[in-house]
């Protein structure tokens, strides 16, 4: 699809195929010089990457500060999806080989995206599911405690306080802390009642970030288990499996991995991949290629971990959008995303700054998130107010939580700045 002339005045040294960027080095001078009058120029010498704004469909006088709401599509991404969606209307196209290609593409894609086999990965459709295949399987006995952070995502909450709660065990809501040191609330919380923590990479309110290796370090010291969802993280800030060692991990696609919605991925260890799957599908079971045989039914099940896949896996719609969604990050590199949100966010968290405006410090917090706090506090109907000046950002908690991502602007900064100014005004 051919960019508006709205996207080429905004970012023009993009091709008409829209796959992939360029990067700085990549760049002619004549193209640098040019974006630095167009907002696509990053001006912070800390940011990577140039603005990838007309990777998007997102018109000039939207400021979109929501990527922890729900990210948008990449145009490549959206092609992606008209032309799967296409297939259905010609069934007869559909080999039963293609069942499995789509969601081991997939798998693959995520596999390499988070630094781990494919064997390790289970398809899902949300979060909540992938936290309930950890709900099932990792231990739990009378008497021990399951460690969560209030004001977290309620998907976790909830699964693990019936979890707790069906195991006569107890479901233990660690405060916040009025450091913002999560690390230290997790660790002084671990003892020999621990069985598991269950936490994010970094809070979904603010970015509260959590040192997970010296978590991983505590839990081992007491025999327990570790589920993260990283559905806030991954895609965006770096995560070194080998040094975490999740024993079950979820990621929803929908935002930082920047792919459709009721899609997902859940990462088992190895030590888990003999579990019960919450469905039985029978794509799952071994020798489920062979459809001819599939009334000969199977007590065994695909390699690793692919028996906790969702019913109906191949999602011949959805898979080729995650797919390359998958691509497009591993093009940019989680590193590179993260250094540049990171400055991004710096220079925003500056700009507002004399409004009274505060975040949780750098030091503990991710990098491409925002949650700004003010200790007068906030107008219930803030997002409102910026969203009728074309600002999008989402109140969660006592923060207004500002995540951009590489479609944000110079100009988007600014319209942030104004409007918020204008929204905060007395009177």
């Amino acid at each position: 699809m051919q960019s508006s002339t709205s996207d080429q005045t905004a970012c023009p040294f993009w091709n008409k195929t829209w796959v992939k960027p360029l990067l700085p080095a990549q760049m002619p001078r004549r193209v640098m010089a040019h974006l630095a009058g167009t907002g696509c120029q990053p001006d912070n010498p800390g940011m990577l990457l140039p603005c990838q704004r007309a990777l998007f469909e997102i018109p000039d006088h939207v400021a979109y500060f929501n990527c922890a709401y729900m990210s948008p599509l990449l145009r490549s991404v959206r092609e992606a999806g008209v032309r799967a969606v296409a297939l259905k209307t010609r069934p007869w196209e559909l080999t039963p080989a293609m069942f499995f290609e789509s969601m081991e593409t997939a798998r693959e894609g995520f596999a390499t995206l988070a630094g781990t086999a494919a064997d390790n990965v289970a398809l899902i459709p949300a979060a909540s599911y992938g936290m309930a295949v950890a709900a099932l399987n990792l231990p739990v006995a009378r008497g021990q405690q399951v460690l969560l952070l209030d004001e977290e995502f309620p998907s976790t909450i909830y699964a693990w306080q019936d979890r707790a709660k069906s195991a006569g065990a107890e479901a233990v809501l660690l405060r916040r802390p009025a450091d913002d040191d999560w690390t230290r609330v997790v660790l002084e919380a671990i003892s020999a009642r621990t069985a598991v923590a269950a936490l994010p990479h970094c809070h979904w309110t603010d970015g509260g970030l959590l040192d997970l290796a010296r978590i991983r370090t505590a839990l081992d010291a007491v025999g327990a288990t570790l589920a993260l969802d990283v559905t806030q993280s991954l895609g965006a800030l770096p995560l070194d499996l080998s040094a975490v060692r999740p024993d079950m991990m979820v990621a929803a696609c929908y935002k930082w991995l920047l792919g459709p919605y009721s899609t997902g991925f859940l990462y088992v260890a190895p030590r888990w991949h003999q579990g019960t799957p919450l469905e039985r599908s029978w794509i799952s079971r071994e020798g489920s290629e062979d459809f001819s045989r599939l009334v000969d039914y199977r007590a065994g099940f695909r390699p690793g971990a692919r028996r906790y896949d969702v019913g109906e896996p191949s999602n011949f719609a959805l898979l080729p959008m995650v797919t390359e969604a998958l691509r497009q990050l591993g093009a940019w590199t989680i590193p590179a995303i993260q250094q540049t949100l990171a400055a991004y966010c710096r220079e925003l968290l500056e700009a507002v700054e004399p409004l009274g405006f505060t975040a949780v410090p750098a030091d503990r917090r991710a990098g491409h998130f925002l949650g700004l706090r003010r200790a007068r506090g906030m107008s219930p109907d803030l997002a409102l107010r910026l969203a009728a000046a074309g600002v999008y950002a989402s109140v969660r908690g006592n923060s207004l939580r500002v995540t951009p991502h590489l479609y944000n602007n110079r100009p988007d900064l600014d319209r942030f700045v104004a409007a918020l100014t204008a929204a905060t005004a007395p009177g």
